[in-house]
């Protein structure tokens, strides 16, 4: 039996909503402990999600779905879900969520029909941490008025965009 890998994350989420609701304490997996954990005060670290993007050979209609059951209106830009940093209330910052066509390249060349945006702190930082611990990073570079971009690739070869938000005057 095929499960879709959509349907997979939806019921993760609500299983995660679930146990972490009532003050229940939901307890996380034990690290791994060949390596010490990121220090959270370093530089170089992750703050939240900035996008999630995925493939469909049904774009419109993807859209279209999303759209009538969970509110999530891509009119073609993405959907801005916007929030704030819980260590810092004062700082907003938005998840892009939007439906690439199929035939993209943007994804490439991860395997996976999917790629999750990451935003950092201090991009040059975290990158030049990853490449000490062996990580694999592509050499592509975007700067743009809105931040900076770089891409690394997990262990099975997803491709994981990080975005380091540019400073607000």
């Amino acid at each position: 039996m095929h499960i879709p890998w959509s349907t997979i994350a939806l019921g993760s989420l609500l299983l995660i909503s679930v146990c972490s609701k009532g003050g229940q304490k939901v307890q996380s997996p034990e690290p791994e402990k060949s390596k010490p954990p990121v220090k959270m005060e370093q530089r170089g670290r992750i703050l939240g999600i900035g996008g999630v993007f995925f493939k469909s050979a049904n774009r419109d209609q993807m859209r279209e779905w999303y759209s009538k059951h969970l509110g999530l209106a891509d009119k073609g830009q993405g959907v801005m879900l916007p929030w704030r940093q819980h260590d810092d209330p004062q700082k907003e910052h938005v998840t892009v969520w939007t439906v690439f066509p199929s035939t993209t390249k943007y994804l490439d060349p991860s395997p996976a029909p999917f790629m999750v945006n990451y935003i950092v702190d201090d991009m040059d930082a975290l990158l030049d941490r990853l490449q000490k611990e062996g990580v694999k990073i592509d050499d592509k570079r975007i700067n743009e008025s809105y931040g900076r971009f770089a891409w690394i690739y997990d262990h099975d070869g997803n491709k994981i965009e990080l975005w380091q938000p540019a400073a607000k005057p």
